[in-house]
């Protein structure tokens, strides 16, 4: 079992802006009305494919999708919430908490990675959830440490706790649940994805711990994470706020470690937390600011890391 993989999928957009579906709970969008939408769309373009650009120069295999122009898919350039591609083969197919969000499966994008080369043997379709109004969405929901068989979920209106059990069941991941809040106008509110206050690398962890309210859910995270021997690197809210949660650790050329996130995250880390980071990996980072700003999302959740067998 790996922890990191050298290849990702990453989808293109040509319709981005600020979802209004998704802005419900996620309180990290904002509202720019001093930009056009088509600059808006044309700025994260250009975030994207500069992005895109730096990964590649380091060695990481990116399989590129451009959205198509089908649906109205704001969000699409966020492909990790509805697929996952896993070592034995399996895919997993997530119900989404926003209509439009639900128009960007496709299977096109399947294709396209079966095309540069994987196999795809079982697909876990959880999308049937959505008519409940259930939902769990990818690795956005649920956090794999891969290696240690471990899934960390933050409960939310896009997190559902019986089918988190379920995914756990279904790909044999024992399940660590908690709560994780942010402050909004003064009340506690839950953060929407859990990959936006935690991140979990092969031997270290980066969490916000003040977020996990509960003592007895916060101690039970941390004591998953020291039994793994994850150096544990508590962020603080402002830290989230600037994505600082949102990142991933990836291969590069030479079996080199990145982890990669967003150039708000970086300039967020404290000087001791970059070499305490620096002892374990190097790091990437890329301007992100128009996706941050219009999609509430970051470097992680633009990435689907694939596992899959190679045909």
């Amino acid at each position: 079992m790996q922890q990191t993989t050298n290849t990702i999928l990453m989808i293109r957009p040509i319709n981005f802006r600020m979802n209004e579906q998704t802005a419900v709970n996620n309180y990290y969008q904002k509202v720019i009305d001093t930009i056009l939408p088509q600059t808006v769309n044309a700025k994260a373009q250009q975030e994207f494919d500069g992005f895109v650009e730096k990964l590649r120069g380091v060695g990481v295999n990116v399989i590129v999708v451009n959205d198509t122009n089908e649906f109205d898919t704001p969000d699409a350039i966020f492909p990790n919430n509805w697929v996952s591609f896993h070592e034995n083969g399996n895919v997993g197919l997530y119900p989404m908490f926003a209509e439009n969000r639900r128009l960007e499966r496709n299977e096109d994008v399947l294709e396209a990675v079966e095309n540069a080369g994987f196999v795809i043997k079982n697909i876990f379709d959880y999308t049937d959830a959505e008519e409940e109004g259930v939902f769990l969405e990818g690795t956005g929901s649920v956090l794999l440490d891969r290696v240690n068989r471990k899934a960390y979920c933050a409960l939310s209106p896009r997190a559902d706790e019986e089918l988190f059990i379920e995914f756990c069941e279904d790909f044999e991941y024992m399940p660590v649940i908690f709560t994780a809040n942010q402050t909004v106008n003064g009340q506690r509110k839950a953060i929407y994805h859990t990959n936006v206050m935690m991140c979990v690398g092969e031997t270290f962890a980066v969490i916000c711990l003040s977020s996990i309210d509960d003592k007895k859910e916060r101690k039970n995270v941390i004591d998953h994470l020291k039994q793994d021997g994850k150096d544990i690197i508590d962020i603080t809210e402002a830290q989230v706020n600037n994505f600082a949660g949102n990142m991933l650790q990836v291969k590069g050329a030479n079996d080199e470690r990145y982890l990669v996130m967003s150039q708000a995250a970086y300039d967020s880390l404290t000087a001791s937390q970059i070499e305490r980071l620096k002892k374990h990996t190097n790091i990437l980072s890329s301007s992100l600011d128009i996706i941050e700003a219009c999609g509430g999302g970051s470097a992680r959740c633009m990435i689907a890391e694939v596992f899959l067998p190679k045909a």
